[in-house]
């Protein structure tokens, strides 16, 4: 990617870099209030969470994600989402002659997880696929990068098909709160957790949040796993004997942020403005706009090379990220991310409108 941001960092109006989906607004005052309120943290932290963590947790799953019947010995902080990704195999005792299952187009952590734990990773969206081996299978609803949402249906046959296999299923969900297309912009993006997927009964079945997106914390690392008891009980003992702890003021701050809707409310709507603005600039730059129904991310292609989309784009001073990084059968996709200023988006959607007057 280095000659493409050059030439994109050399346009005469400046860089407009998309290709990664990290946050740039401010993280709320309330958020950080309680970050400073909670800074006298002289004792060990509780790697399970604080009462009041695990508690705010449990309320949220019920409140904003429809899930119910879980308690506060169904959930566990960690320290952000990737750490966990990353290592959830491992922490599972999966290993050679294993394969974790992952989407076709995939965050490519969860192929490093394998790798991380001597696995095999095999990507796939169909359920029919999954070898007989498979010991884990990571879902990703919204997609990233292309913001494919799962339905009840499609979660639902996933479960079942793992638990024919004798596989765990964790769903990777940190862009729930972000539904942008029919039915998505009105209904509640489900769970795997959701009681219509699995009934009452969560064996085997973890869900995975992030507090990065909704509500800009990245920079804390502030994210979550519920789901299996049991489950919930090995990673817990396995992260305590790591030292894998959330820091105690970072678990203060969370409380605030799961229980107060109004920041994650104000910041969704700063991304729909921003790709209301962007996405009809691309298709009238020639792009497509593959999925894309929900999350931080437009999955885009002119029907070229992803290389060849990425060095036009740059010409234009904007960076994006090639298919390839998201999956080998993705070589002419490039994926665009909501996750820069509305001035900055502003900027991309002026440039690629004149290039779509020039076509």
């Amino acid at each position: 990617m280095a000659p493409y941001a050059a030439r994109a960092k050399a346009h005469p109006d400046g860089l407009v870099d998309l290709s990664i989906g990290s946050p740039v607004d401010a993280t709320p005052d309330l958020i950080r209030e309680a970050l400073a309120e909670a800074t006298d943290a002289h004792a060990y932290p509780q790697t399970i969470g604080t009462p009041a963590l695990r508690e705010a947790i449990v309320e949220w799953f019920a409140r904003r994600r429809g899930v119910t019947g879980i308690t506060v010995d169904n959930v566990l902080p960690t320290i952000g989402s990737k750490e966990l990704v990353a290592f959830l195999p491992f922490m599972l005792g999966l290993g050679d002659g294993d394969a974790v299952v992952h989407p076709r187009a995939a965050y490519p952590t969860y192929a490093i997880g394998a790798a991380l734990a001597g696995a095999e990773a095999v990507a796939s969206d169909d359920p029919a696929e999954w070898p007989e081996n498979t010991r884990l299978v990571w879902l990703n609803s919204p997609g990233n990068p292309n913001g494919r949402v799962l339905g009840v249906q499609d979660l639902r046959v996933a479960v079942e098909r793992a638990r024919e296999l004798g596989a765990f299923v964790a769903s990777d969900e940190c862009y729930a709160e972000l539904g942008w297309e029919a039915p998505w912009d009105a209904e509640r993006i489900p769970s795997v957790l959701d009681p219509r997927v699995i009934g009452d009964d969560d064996t085997g079945v973890l869900a995975v949040y992030s507090l990065s997106k909704q509500s800009n914390l990245a920079g804390y690392r502030a994210a979550f796993v519920a789901g299996d008891r049991t489950m919930i009980g090995r990673l817990t003992t396995v992260r305590k004997h790591a030292g894998l702890m959330l820091p105690a003021p970072l678990q203060a701050a969370m409380v605030v942020a799961l229980g107060d809707e109004a920041h994650v409310d104000a910041q969704r709507e700063l991304y729909r403005a921003r790709r209301a603005e962007l996405k009809p600039a691309l298709e009238a730059a020639g792009f497509r706009i593959d999925d894309s129904v929900a999350g931080l991310y437009l999955w885009a292609t002119e029907g070229r090379d992803a290389w060849e989309s990425i060095g036009r784009l740059a010409d234009l001073g904007i960076l994006a990220g090639p298919g390839v990084f998201y999956g080998d059968e993705y070589p002419q996709h490039v994926r665009l991310s909501l996750t820069a200023s509305d001035e900055r988006i502003a900027a991309a959607a002026s440039r690629l409108r004149v290039l779509g007057d020039s076509l």
